[in-house]
This record gives structure tokens, C-alpha cells and sequence, in this order.
């Protein structure tokens, strides 16, 4: 194991299984694998089966957490890899207060969306 996975593995503490993720959803699980194809949606490969796996703080009960796709588009078009996005997206930000995961899922996207633009530049 990377230092940059075993990070995100001690960033990340709870992961979901695309197909739980299109169960819960109540889609079929081509249209979650086509997120991740797509980028919408950050998904790694991990475990004994080395299936793939997201971070559960990403999944809201009907979709994406809000304001999350966009955030993801700002750090990749700003040149961020899959590992630098979850290592920063989960790592503590005092100026938050919290991680940016935290802020999305408590509706503060433009705070975090704009951190992200300033790390892009």
C-alpha cells in the first residue's frame, strides 16, 4: 500500500459497494459505474476482492451529495488526482470549521467550492 492510499484509508473510515450505492438508489448499478466513468463520482479499489468501493460520506439517501460534483469538476480541471481530491476532501480545514466532506453535507458548497477554486489556480 501507497502512503497516499494508506492516508485515505485513515481519512476514510466508511465505504460503500457500487451496487449497495444503485440499490439504495434504486438504479441500476451501470448508471453508478457510469458515474464514476464519467468523474461525477470517485470510486477505489480496495478490500480482499479489490472491488470498487466510495466513500459513504459522498452518498445522500436519493443521489450525490450536494454541491459534490461540482466541487469534484473544480479540483480535476485544476489538475488534482482521484487520491489528492479524497486525501483533501477529508482532511480537517480549521478555516471551515471541519473537512470539506463535512461542509458539503451540511450544505455549505460555496465555502467549500471555493476553497477548491482557490487550490486550482
Amino acid at each position: 500500500m501507497s502512503e497516499t492510499e494508506s492516508k485515505i484509508e485513515s481519512l476514510v473510515q466508511d465505504w460503500v459497494y457500487l451496487p449497495d450505492i444503485s440499490e439504495r438508489w434504486g438504479v441500476l448499478v451501470t448508471e453508478v459505474r457510469k458515474m464514476v466513468k464519467e468523474h461525477r463520482l470517485i470510486a477505489v479499489r480496495r478490500g480482499e476482492n479489490n472491488a470498487l468501493q466510495v466513500p459513504a460520506a459522498f452518498i445522500a439517501d436519493d443521489g450525490l451529495v450536494k454541491h459534490l460534483g461540482g466541487t469534484l469538476t473544480v479540483l480535476r480541471d485544476g489538475g488534482y488526482d482521484d487520491e489528492e481530491i479524497l486525501e483533501w476532501l477529508f482532511t480537517e480545514d480549521p478555516s471551515l470549521p471541519g473537512s470539506p466532506i463535512q461542509a458539503l453535507r451540511e450544505d455549505r458548497g460555496t465555502e467549500v467550492k471555493r476553497r477548491a477554486q482557490a487550490m486550482a489556480l
